[in-house]
């Protein structure tokens, strides 16, 4: 395996697949566990940051009459609800977890501890991270960027809808360029919405390399953490 300890990031909102219905699709959660497992079986020592947008969203707070701290806390929770119904679907595999959270609840996770976490990786768990960093105005990109960092994870993956970074919005402009390698002063130049500035910039100044990737292709996940081409590395 190219990479030995990687840090996946999932939007919310990918769980919510085509089902509008209901805020989690079970048919999502049944794909991601069976992708995430078959990257696990080959020894590579995972952690993951899942979003919160397919619940709440910190930003829709203004919209709601909401102040955007009291928001951003209660997109942390989201968050923590995505982490537990992903914590569960992995354990129904077979796989060992632990949940972490930024915020001190410990009836459902345990709190962030740094060398912890480490320990837990160490000991073949699948670590996740929930509740953002425990701070309002920091994304969960950022959560993923820190939480990568602290962990020293080799790489960072953001699965996404689409198969890499592009030039401009693959569903909207039929002329979109694919871009297959990108260091981080191009990106940067280029002002591509990879990630945001705070996250991005923790990566760049890290020298940790970050693959965007789409995670709804079946086998995608294994060939990211394998070093084969299926994404846009940016480092």
């Amino acid at each position: 395996m190219k990479y030995k300890r990687i840090l996946l990031k999932l939007s919310g909102e990918a769980l919510q697949g085509s089902n509008k219905e209901t805020h989690i699709d079970p048919a999502m959660l049944e794909q991601y566990s069976e992708e995430i497992k078959r990257v696990k079986e080959k020894g590579v020592e995972l952690a993951i940051v899942i979003g919160g947008g397919n619940i709440f969203r910190g930003g829709e707070a203004d919209v709601l009459g909401i102040d955007r701290v009291q928001g951003d806390y209660m997109g942390m929770l989201a968050t923590v609800i995505n982490a537990m119904a992903l914590q569960s679907a992995l354990e129904r595999h077979g796989l060992y977890t632990r949940l972490m959270s930024g915020i001190k609840m410990e009836q459902v996770c345990e709190p962030f501890i740094r060398r912890r976490a480490i320990r837990h990786l160490e000991k073949g768990r699948i670590v996740i991270f929930g509740a953002g960093i425990g701070n309002p105005y920091f994304t969960t990109d950022s959560t993923a960027s820190l939480r990568a960092i602290e962990i020293q994870a080799n790489v960072v993956l953001k699965g996404t809808r689409v198969d890499g970074v592009y030039s401009k919005d693959p569903e909207k402009f039929t002329d979109a360029v694919r871009y297959s390698k990108l260091s981080f002063q191009e990106a940067y130049e280029k002002n591509l919405n990879i990630m945001d500035m705070t996250a991005f910039t923790l990566c760049m100044e890290n020298k940790l390399p970050i693959i965007v990737f789409d995670m709804n292709k079946k086998g995608n996940l294994l060939k990211v953490a394998m070093g084969e081409e299926a994404g846009t590395l940016i480092s």
